[in-house]
């Protein structure tokens, strides 16, 4: 599904240009649970964002569903990025004056979805993250585990195949971190592609295949024993 080959990210920082990512190879299927571990600075969310069709590569080939989509235009990018994959940030990346409904809705708005199809495809979403509730709320009169569950409802109402969460329980106490955890693995478990990039070394075991990073390379590429 996801096929990487030769990937490079460089930056130009002032006189110097820094190697982000190295030669990076890397192939997952569809329905895998991957974790993506390393210190500050190894390049696990330059990855998970080249991945995400967030950022370019300075080199290399990126293959989503057998289709090279390293060159395509910014357009193209990012209507294969609303076709095929969700978010969840740590930050949790919501619009602060919209309401929780609004928040869910703006994946639908970008495709040309119908008023009267959005509202009720969010409301329903909203629902299923036991968030009924609270759809008239904007993300500053929500708890932070209510706003984490309020970005899934907006990474999948599209029903992308990949979902991609950085630090998903970074900003969140245990229980709420627990919480989103085990949504995010019962996505999972209906077929979704689940890439986490994490520090987090006990959610980070929770995945059925764990690589390491350092300086932009991948070191370790293991699968786990369930």
């Amino acid at each position: 599904m996801i096929s990487l080959a030769g990937i490079d990210r460089s930056f130009q920082v002032g006189d110097q240009t820094v190697d982000a990512l190295a030669d990076v190879n890397l192939d997952i299927g569809a329905g895998e649970y991957l974790s993506i571990m390393g210190p500050s600075g190894s390049g696990k969310s330059t990855l998970l964002n080249i991945v995400g069709l967030l950022d370019r590569p300075t080199g290399g080939v990126y293959k989503l569903d057998n289709r090279d989509v390293t060159r395509l235009t910014d357009e193209e990018q990012a209507r294969v990025r609303r076709e095929k994959i969700g978010f969840v940030f740590q930050a949790f990346h919501l619009v602060p004056r919209l309401t929780a409904l609004e928040n869910v809705s703006v994946p639908m708005m970008l495709s040309g979805i119908a008023i009267s199809e959005r509202r009720q495809r969010a409301a329903k979403s909203l629902e299923d993250y036991g968030l009924g509730d609270r759809m008239d709320h904007r993300p500053s009169q929500l708890s932070g585990g209510q706003r984490q569950r309020v970005a899934m409802a907006r990474a999948t109402i599209m029903h992308p195949p990949v979902l991609l969460a950085d630090e998903p329980t970074g900003n969140l106490d245990r229980a709420s971190g627990r919480e989103v955890v085990g949504l995010l693995e019962r996505l999972n478990a209906s077929g979704v592609t689940l890439i986490v990039v994490t520090h987090d070394p006990e959610l980070g075991r929770r995945a059925r295949r764990q690589l390491h990073m350092v300086d932009g390379r991948i070191n370790a590429d293991n699968v786990l024993q369930k």
